[in-house]
């Protein structure tokens, strides 16, 4: 729907969108993939303290098929339709795009008139992706300034070709087709984003569908196969332009977050495993001489565990793995916030020097081995941090327990993993506390990505310094 005046959820610079007023509601895609033969859902979590529903969902959208697997999801539009070079300031922050990872369905969920009742309005089918784009397995969306930009893990129905991206017309959500014009090399997908003012896009490496659908493979694993590069393409000609090799032993590298600030060109990515020692890794990559370059700033080493306390697939090491699966940046660019899904930690770290971070803050809950529970919850809770989202004042951090349904039972194979949602504090100067009244559960239905109603700190793209 096209308005008269801006969304007044778009914001020119970050430091207008942290003094927004504050989410009220949360949607959080949650899957039932491999438990049961029921859809995954839509659930719209009460944020605000004031409410007598605080901390409960207040309601669920089922999907009318079985077996997507939802995972990432985002919003049609957000601040970059302000950005000078392609501007859309009439769009509206109003419809969810829900990617089916597993199916390669696509659904197009309204938000209005009724953010609590939300309604699923279109759904784009696996063919016409396949058909229209080549690609398959949509992952990450970004709200871009001339369409709605979707990462892809394969190509083809059987996922075997190359992953990419591919576009949707913002306003009626047609699928305009593949992104790239020359990919080079570049074969594995995972995130996305870019330095819009650099005209500047990276892309991350997870694997194949056939390396993770059914769970994790130990022998490409052990074999260094998973991804382990970044890439860096030019945004206007559409074409890969540098690549960033982390050496081979630095397995799966997913979750691209750029410094908000327009101005500044570095960023952060995750590493899930060494396979030279378990550890988890943070790179910064940052412009040098008009080239991209990264160094490893954080390293989190495994711990030491008893094998009888272990899956099957970490009994020989004999240590649990931090794995790395999400990380978050306030829109100051100050606080950067790791999600630890193997030992069930959150960890926040200062980041004003983005070469030198400091860890600020830590919390602990779930964990393959602790199962550390949370004053809400009775006994222990398995799954850990996992999908992390920010509130736009950075005050607020919310995070879920799922990571995707075969990994979920190979780390956790007792089953017991079950979704749920937590929410954490954090003091302006640094430090963070776990919120001992918020704890949503969603028993067998694992609660994955969230997103805030107004906007959060993996959604927008600014365009203007602040």
């Amino acid at each position: 729907m096209a308005l008269w005046k801006p969304d007044p959820s778009f914001y020119p610079s970050p430091r207008m969108a942290m003094q927004g007023p504050p989410e009220r509601h949360a949607y959080v895609v949650a899957l039932n993939v491999g438990r049961n033969e029921r859809p995954d859902v839509l659930n719209v979590v009460d944020l605000d303290p004031h409410s007598p529903t605080y901390s409960q969902t207040v309601n669920t959208l089922e999907m009318p098929y079985a077996g997507d697997e939802f995972h990432h999801f985002g919003w049609n539009a957000c601040s970059s339709a302000l950005c000078p070079y392609a501007p859309h300031p009439h769009l509206e922050r109003r419809y969810l795009i829900v990617p089916g990872m597993r199916s390669s369905r696509i659904y197009i969920i309204d938000t209005k008139p009724d953010p609590v009742r939300p309604k699923i309005v279109k759904i784009i089918e696996p063919e016409e992706i396949f058909s229209k784009t080549g690609y398959s397995r949509p992952h990450t969306v970004h709200c871009g300034p001339d369409a709605i930009y979707i990462s892809a893990l394969g190509s083809g129905p059987d996922g075997s070709g190359p992953g990419g991206i591919f576009m949707l017309d913002h306003f009626n959500f047609n699928v305009i087709g593949p992104w790239e014009l020359h990919r080079g090399d570049q074969s594995l997908a995972y995130d996305f984003w870019w330095h819009l003012a650099d005209d500047i896009m990276m892309t991350s490496e997870w694997g194949k569908p056939a390396q993770f659908e059914n769970g994790l493979v130990p022998e490409d694993l052990l074999a260094n196969r998973y991804g382990h590069r970044v890439h860096f393409w030019d945004l206007r000609k559409r074409r890969l332009a540098q690549t960033l090799d982390f050496g081979a032993e630095h397995q799966m590298v997913l979750e691209l977050r750029p410094a908000h600030e327009p101005n500044k060109t570095y960023g952060f990515v995750c590493v899930v495993i060494s396979t030279a020692d378990l550890s988890a890794s943070i790179w910064t990559w940052y412009k040098e001489n008009g080239s991209w370059a990264a160094k490893k700033t954080i390293t989190i080493p495994a711990v030491p565990a008893e094998e009888k306390d272990l899956p099957p697939a970490l009994k020989p090491f004999k240590a649990i793995p931090p794995l790395v699966t999400d990380i978050d940046l306030s829109l100051d660019d100050k606080f950067l916030y790791v999600s630890c899904w193997g030992t069930g930690e959150l960890h926040q770290y200062d980041v004003s020097d983005p070469f030198a971070p400091k860890l600020a803050g830590k919390v602990a809950i779930g964990g393959i081995v602790a199962r550390k529970g949370h004053p809400k919850w009775q006994g222990e809770l398995a799954g850990g941090p996992q999908m992390v989202e920010l509130s736009r004042d950075g005050r607020r951090i919310y995070f879920t327990s799922s990571l995707y349904s075969t990994w979920d039972d190979q780390f956790y194979p007792d089953r017991k993993l079950e979704g749920w949602m937590v929410k954490v504090n954090a003091k302006p100067a640094g430090g963070i506390e776990m919120d001992p009244d918020f704890f949503v559960h969603f028993g067998e239905t694992r609660s994955h990505q969230i997103r805030l109603e107004g906007g959060d700190a993996s959604t927008d793209t600014f365009c203007y310094p602040s």
